[in-house]
């Protein structure tokens, strides 16, 4: 896959996937996660990596979430992909489809991948990015980073792993507080409820990180895979969930209670949901 909305670099035993759209704090569209998940599942069958690295460009924002902009009333904007070509076809040409978003496969791949993701926060981890960081095995952050959840300001809601491991992550009471209200917190405040491992200046985070790299790679492979997995078995029956949540959320996005979120952001005017409680 040729891709174009993030960089893909292997390294002396790392992948790693930066998220290169920062002129939107690296919020992620139909075509982002496309070749996300494509990177990560590369990243799993190269025997040559040993540790994964996700992160986003600049030193603003690790990822903004959805791009709202991309958002309509049924859900996120496909992207174009083209189908395969013919065996023994003398003609490159391929026809041209649509395929939606699939943040679900994009989670999956990040728990699945039997190798530690790192998650380098060097900023804003807001909404859908909080997600992913929140999925990776380890996280380290930037001391300027941000965190938090946006759905229900925004008409949206990750009610899958973004719910419920964030439960298991922070505590029942504090994961209610971050989906509830949509606050945001400093890197020093993750680190108080465990959200993160580690905070460093921004001019450290990676150099902190290779650090951290170093040691993964020196740990039997197996033995890590085999951590993992132990580790996914307590909360994978979250999967299931995951995906009734996915399904839910393409018909709630169908709605104007949903749109109204979104057209307020992108409008950038305060939203009025009181209409939808009456």
């Amino acid at each position: 896959m040729t891709y174009t909305d993030i960089l893909y670099e292997k390294k002396d035993g790392v992948a790693w996937i930066t998220i290169n759209r920062p002129e939107v704090r690296n919020a992620f569209r139909t075509q982002t996660v496309h070749e996300l998940t494509d990177a990560f599942v590369d990243a799993r069958w190269d025997r040559t990596i040993g540790v994964v690295v996700l992160t986003g460009a600049g030193d603003k924002a690790f990822c903004a979430g959805g791009d709202q902009k991309e958002r309509g009333q049924g859900g996120y904007a496909p992207a174009p992909t083209r189908s395969p070509a013919p065996a023994r076809s003398p003609a490159p040409a391929r026809s041209v489809t649509e395929r939606p978003m699939d943040v679900e496969a994009l989670h999956s791949a990040i728990r699945h991948i039997p190798k530690p993701v790192i998650a380098m926060v060097n900023g804003f981890a807001i909404g859908g990015g909080h997600v992913l960081h929140l999925l990776c095995d380890l996280s380290i952050a930037s001391d300027n980073a941000i965190f938090g959840q946006t759905g229900p300001r925004v008409g949206s809601v990750d009610a899958g792993h973004g719910t419920g491991y964030l439960a298991r992550v922070v505590g029942e009471k504090k994961a209610r507080e971050i989906w509830y209200l949509c606050r945001q917190y400093s890197a020093a405040e993750a680190l108080q409820m465990g959200l993160v491992n580690k905070v460093v200046e921004l001019k450290d985070l990676r150099a902190e990180v290779d650090r951290w790299c170093r040691e993964l790679l020196d740990k039997s492979p197996t033995a890590l895979a085999l951590a993992k997995q132990s580790f996914n078995i307590d909360s994978e029956p979250r999967a299931g969930v995951a995906q009734f949540a996915h399904t839910a959320l393409n018909l709630y996005y169908q709605t104007d209670e949903a749109l109204e979120g979104r057209n307020a952001f992108v409008e950038k005017r305060p939203v009025d949901f009181r209409k939808f409680r009456s």
